[in-house]
């Protein structure tokens, strides 16, 4: 990927920071501690790690706002109904809000209501338990659910439909388990998901890979699959694919921000290009690991064209199981 020069990614970010007049803001529609939290942080270090603005790690022009509820619903629908036109409010998005897009979780909206600013990474879908569970396979957690789906408690963000039921539910259809007999517990996001894992309240986590690489690395977890193609670097590159366990799906999340659907055309091609510079420069990479995610950048017509895509393909997944309303 090519690098920009120091001086034009100054000129470029810093001109946007400036314009926002310090009030820029990036909301995360989940409770603190998830992906979408990461999401947030890691648009925030980019911009600033790009623009030279300081070593704190905190960019003052991109405050980050929580707004959870409704897996993603309560933030859209400030977005479309009260800051439509706000050139600085960014909103993280994943492939969970595209999920329910699909679904009609979000009532009559569509992809089409917002603008799709920037997808800034690729995150996966795992499997995980406690260190101390008595499983230690996928195909161990596979056997007690098919068993007695009723004595185990999965936790995951979202209500029945959402992508971290539907993962589930793939890998367990293939193993011969009913999906609708899973028992399901629906939390907000990924950091709840975790703290009910660890607090003894559910016995398994279908969630991400950025919030399980949280856990995995004090050993507190046991990351059973991984849900992409290949095994992953990093602190879970000892984590065995579903693929390699006889489960063929691979689930690849991206994670990004997107605006209201009446911001100008010039105060959202600055953004698109402020994340562009950021992502180009020297150090994302590094930053973006940092954050759990790995490689996958795309901004603007592109992404957009990309979300659509992506949109169809999931209600697709999701008309199979019956879920789209």
């Amino acid at each position: 990927m090519p690098h920009l020069p120091a001086r034009a990614l100054i000129l470029a970010i810093g001109g946007l920071l400036a314009g926002a007049a310090m009030a820029a803001e990036c909301v995360v529609p989940a409770k603190p501690g998830g992906g979408m939290d990461l999401t947030c942080k890691l648009a925030r270090s980019g911009l600033e790690a790009a623009a030279g603005a300081g070593s704190r790690g905190i960019d003052p022009a991109l405050r980050i706002r929580y707004l959870p509820g409704g897996i993603g619903a309560v933030a859209w629908n400030s977005v479309v109904s009260q800051q439509r036109a706000d050139a600085e409010a960014l909103v993280v998005y994943s492939g969970g809000s595209l999920l329910n897009l699909a679904q009609g979780k979000y009532g009559k909206a569509t992809e089409q209501d917002v603008r799709w600013v920037a997808a800034l990474g690729a995150d996966y879908g795992m499997i995980a338990v406690r260190s101390d569970s008595p499983w230690r396979t996928l195909d161990e957690l596979l056997r007690a659910l098919k068993r007695n789906p009723a004595k185990v408690t999965i936790g995951g963000g979202g209500t029945l439909g959402s992508q971290d039921w539907l993962k589930l539910a793939i890998i367990g259809k293939q193993a011969g388990i009913v999906p609708r007999s899973l028992r399901f517990v629906a939390f907000e996001g990924g950091g709840e998901s975790f703290t009910a894992l660890l607090a003894g309240h559910v016995q398994a986590v279908s969630g991400d890979v950025s919030e399980a690489a949280l856990h995995a690395a004090d050993g507190r977890i046991r990351v059973l699959a991984v849900l992409s193609d290949e095994r992953l670097p990093g602190v879970l590159a000892g984590v065995p694919t579903a693929r390699e366990q006889g489960f063929p799906i691979s689930w690849p999340i991206i994670r990004g921000v997107y605006m209201g659907p009446d911001v100008s055309d010039a105060a959202y091609r600055k953004w698109v290009a402020a994340f562009d510079a950021a992502m180009k420069a020297d150090g994302f990479d590094r930053l973006r690991a940092a954050h759990g995610l790995y490689p996958f950048a795309m901004t603007g017509d592109a992404l957009t064209r990309h979300v659509a895509r992506t949109v169809r393909e999931y209600r697709a997944q999701a008309d199979a199981f019956g879920l789209v309303r």
